[in-house]
C-alpha cells in the first residue's frame, strides 16, 4: 500500500444531504438489505453519526476503504454525518482520534486498528458511554468491540499455495511483506507457514515492503537485478514488483497479489500471476454492522470474509469484470462481494457521504 507524506489530521465533516436510499439496479454491490430501522437515536430519522479512524493516508486501497463507509452511511438514509479522521499514525495518535470522536458525540465509530492491543482502553471508554466500535481490516483483542475482517490467514495460505504449485513445490521465493508487527501482515505470515508446510523445498527471501508500491517496485528492481527468482509473494505491493521485475531486465515470473486495480490489469494482459481477493468495501461491512446493532439488530461479535483466488485459467471472467481502467492503480478491484450492503458501485466510486 502505497504511504502518502504523512499530513494533520483529516476530519471530514460532511453536511447532511438527501439522495436516493441504492435502488439503483445498475452496478450494485451486493443484494439490497431491507432491514427495518428500529433503533434509537438514529433509525428511520437519519440521525446517526458515524465517525472513522483511519491511519493510512494517501493510499487507494484505504482511501476506498473510507469512501465505501460514506457509501454505505448515504444508502442506508439513517446517517446524518460522516466524521473522518485519517493521517499517517500509529497507536498513540489514534487513540486521539477516537478520544476526539467520543467528545463529538458519535453514535459508532468504525475504526481500522493499527495495533490489536493498545486501543482497546479508548474502545472500552468509547462502548461504556453507548458508542458502538466496528473494528475493521483488523482485530482488537477486547470483547467491547465487533470485529469484521477479511480472512487473512487465509488469504496468505491461498497465495503462496498457489504459488508454490506454480513454481513445481521448490525454488527461490521473494516473500515481500508489509510492516512488521501489524496483524493482518502476521496473519498472512501464519498462513503462509502453514502454506508451505507441504513444500519444505521452497526458499524465502524476505523483504519489507511497508505495503508502500513505489518502495516494493524498487525492492524488486533491486533483488532481481541480483539474483534470479523463481516466482513472488507480495503482501498486497504487487504490480510495481511486476514492473520493477521488467526494469531489471528479467523475464517474468509468478507472482501473487491483492486485488489491485492495475495488477489485475497485468494479469489481463498476460502477466503470470493469481489475485488474492482484499476488498476494501470491507468499510462498507463495518458500517452496516454498526447500523445493525445501533438499530438493536442481534450481530455476530466477528464478521469474517473469505478470500478468493483468481487466475486468468480460471476466473478470467471475474478479472476482466473487476478491472477498471478509469480507476486508480491501487485501488481495490473487488467490489461485488458476498453480503448484503445497501450502496451501489456508481455510490462508492462517487465517494459521498451524508
Amino acid at each position: 500500500m502505497s504511504l502518502a507524506a504523512a499530513g494533520a489530521v483529516i476530519a471530514l465533516t460532511l453536511s447532511a444531504c438527501g439522495g436516493d436510499s441504492g435502488d439503483d439496479d445498475t452496478g450494485t454491490t451486493a443484494p439490497a438489505d431491507d432491514a427495518t430501522a428500529t433503533g434509537e437515536p438514529g433509525g428511520e430519522t437519519g440521525d446517526y453519526v458515524i465517525g472513522v479512524s483511519n491511519t493510512l493516508a494517501g493510499n487507494g486501497w484505504r482511501e476506498q476503504m473510507v469512501c465505501s463507509i460514506q457509501a454505505e452511511a448515504l444508502a442506508s438514509g439513517q446517517v446524518s454525518e460522516v466524521v473522518v479522521m485519517s493521517e499517517n499514525a500509529g497507536p498513540t495518535e489514534q487513540v486521539q482520534h477516537l478520544q476526539t470522536l467520543i467528545s463529538e458525540g458519535v453514535d459508532a465509530i468504525v475504526v481500522n486498528p493499527s495495533d490489536p492491543e493498545q486501543l482497546n482502553g479508548i474502545i472500552e471508554e468509547a462502548t461504556s458511554q453507548g458508542i458502538v466500535v466496528v473494528a475493521i481490516d483488523a482485530g482488537v483483542t477486547t470483547d467491547e468491540a465487533y470485529v469484521v475482517t477479511n480472512d487473512q490467514v487465509e488469504w496468505g495460505r491461498l497465495g503462496m499455495e498457489w504459488l508454490a504449485e506454480e513454481v513445481g513445490g521448490a525454488g527461490d521465493i521473494l516473500y515481500v511483506r508489509g510492516i512488521e508487527g501489524v496483524q493482518s501482515d502476521t496473519d498472512r505470515h501464519e498462513g503462509v507457514e502453514a502454506a508451505l508446510e507441504a513444500y519444505p523445498d521452497i526458499e524465502l527471501t524476505t523483504v519489507w515492503s511497508n505495503w508502500d508500491y513505489t518502495l516494493a517496485g524498487e525492492i524488486a528492481v533491486q533483488q532481481f537485478s541480483a539474483a534470479d527468482y523463481d516466482g513472488v509473494w507480495t503482501t498486497g505491493a504487487d504490480y510495481t514488483v511486476v514492473n520493477g521485475i521488467n526494469t531489471a531486465g528479467k523475464e517474468l515470473v509468478p507472482v501473487t497479489g491483492q486485488d489491485s486495480n492495475a495488477f489485475v490489469g497485468q494479469l489481463i494482459d498476460g502477466a503470470p500471476g493469481a489475485v488474492v481477493t482484499n476488498p476494501a468495501v470491507i468499510g462498507a461491512v463495518g458500517t452496516h454492522v454498526a447500523l445493525q446493532v445501533l438499530n438493536g439488530e442481534d450481530v455476530e461479535q466477528t464478521t469474517m470474509l473469505t478470500p478468493e483466488l483468481w487466475t486468468m485459467a480460471d476466473s478470467a471472467e471475474r478479472l476482466e469484470d473487476a478491472y477498471n481502467p478509469d480507476r486508480g492503480p491501487d485501488t481495490s478491484a473487488a467490489v461485488e462481494i458476498d453480503f448484503p450492503l445497501d450502496m451501489t458501485r456508481d455510490q462508492l466510486y462517487a465517494c459521498e457521504g451524508p
